[in-house]
């Protein structure tokens, strides 16, 4: 049947930033396909919470608590994999962002450290990652990037270059590691995640949001998740090097902060 593409029955997955949002429903679709999964973000609280579902789900979980900007700890999560699991087959880079700030208040020093938690730290665990996923033939690596890596709106200076960034190093890694490890990347749109929760709970914004993203709502976490599991599974084995764009057909920033004119 053509649901059995989607299974993951005995595979690993690593799913940085998983307390939550896209992260979070990701971890819960991976295991409700069968995979045990490894999941980090910075609050143990949270991490909890998802490990409770997954186990629901009938699946294992590890843990991982601490900053992961850190590169010690994100290359820590596929030790945690051996460790208690023996394998590695899919990675959801899904940690970052960066808070839009205008121009003249977008520091050199901004944007390296945009750059850092977008890109250098899911590089950092692809690093550690392929090699284990070799030695079972080999594996998925999926990047959350976003839409702002294609459109262009002002404040989004720091935010839309390292997503575009994460975009292209995905296209270009994929030819690096094919045939054996496929390497796609998710441009989400608005997707409604604590991240954006400052935004949703003031009516106007949220209505601007809705307003000007062509299927006039915000995505849940668990429409980017499902793209995850596309991707990771054998139902997405013929893509590599490509972006899946899941933004309810945006194609101007969902939300305009009025910068006026230098």
């Amino acid at each position: 049947m053509i649901l059995d593409l989607f299974r993951l029955d005995g595979k690993v997955a690593v799913i940085t930033g998983a307390g939550r949002g896209i992260g979070a429903a990701s971890a819960v679709a991976l295991a409700e396909c069968g995979a045990d999964v490894v999941i980090a973000s910075r609050t143990q609280g949270d991490l909890d919470a998802v490990a409770a579902r997954v186990a629901a789900a009938g699946r294992r979980t590890v843990t991982v608590a601490g900053d992961l900007a850190d590169l010690d700890v994100l290359r820590s999560l596929a030790a945690a994999a051996r460790s208690e699991f023996g394998r590695l087959d899919i990675v959801v880079n899904n940690v970052g962002g960066a808070i839009p700030l205008p121009f003249l208040d977008t520091t050199p020093e901004y944007l390296e450290e945009a750059f850092h938690f977008n890109v250098t730290t899911a590089h950092a665990l692809n690093l550690v990652a392929v090699p284990m996923m070799l030695e079972q033939g080999g594996g998925a690596i999926i990047n959350v990037s976003s839409v702002m890596g294609r459109v262009a709106g002002r404040g989004y200076a720091a935010y839309g270059a390292v997503k575009a960034a994460l975009t292209h190093y995905t296209e270009l890694i994929a030819k690096d590691l094919a045939p054996r490890i496929r390497v796609n990347a998710i441009a989400a749109g608005s997707t409604a995640t604590s991240a954006l929760e400052i935004v949703t709970s003031t009516p106007e914004l949220k209505s601007m949001m809705e307003d000007l993203t062509p299927l006039h709502r915000i995505a849940d976490p668990e429409e980017i998740a499902a793209g995850v599991v596309y991707l990771a599974s054998a139902a997405g084995a013929f893509m590599t090097g490509k972006v899946l764009e899941i933004d309810g057909g945006t194609d101007i920033p969902s939300l305009d902060f009025d910068l006026p004119d230098l």
